[in-house]
């Protein structure tokens, strides 16, 4: 029964493909040509355009803190009704938020341990002076 359903699940991923390597590239070119205003290599890259395009970014980005802040607080706000009526709340929904909090969890943990130089055990000693003034030992200097 399952090797069956297997059996299906390839030939159907084989189609796919199939159908991916056939009509992809037509769909490739046809979405790069009808969006072909946003590519910037139609024309020589300068530093005029490049500063354009960062006032560009900068601007919009500024335009959206209003937007972005709006949501958070409605968010903010959703978090504390379902906090007043945690009674109410559904297994499913707290266990939506458990897996969200362990994934904030993980990310912050990977985030440490990168920038810790990829130790799990804490952060390089910084070198002392006297380490870091230390002329290189050579044959002639190391006692036998």
């Amino acid at each position: 029964m399952a090797s069956n359903k297997l059996l299906q699940l390839k030939s159907k991923a084989c189609e796919a493909s199939r159908f991916v390597s056939k009509h992809g590239t037509t769909y490739y070119k046809q979405l790069l040509e009808e969006n072909k205003q946003h590519i910037l290599d139609q024309e020589p890259a300068t530093v005029e355009k490049s500063i354009e395009l960062s006032r560009q970014l900068l601007y919009t980005r500024l335009a959206s803190i209003r937007g972005r802040t709006e949501s958070f607080w409605k968010r903010v706000d959703h978090v504390k009704g379902l906090w007043k009526n945690r009674a109410d709340l559904k297994v499913e929904e707290a266990g939506t938020a458990a897996l969200f909090g362990l994934d904030c969890f993980v990310w912050f943990c990977a985030g440490e341990i990168v920038g810790r130089g990829f130790t799990f055990t804490g952060y390089y000693p910084p070198l002392t002076l006297e380490e870091t003034e230390q002329p290189p030992q050579t044959d002639a200097s190391i006692e036998r």
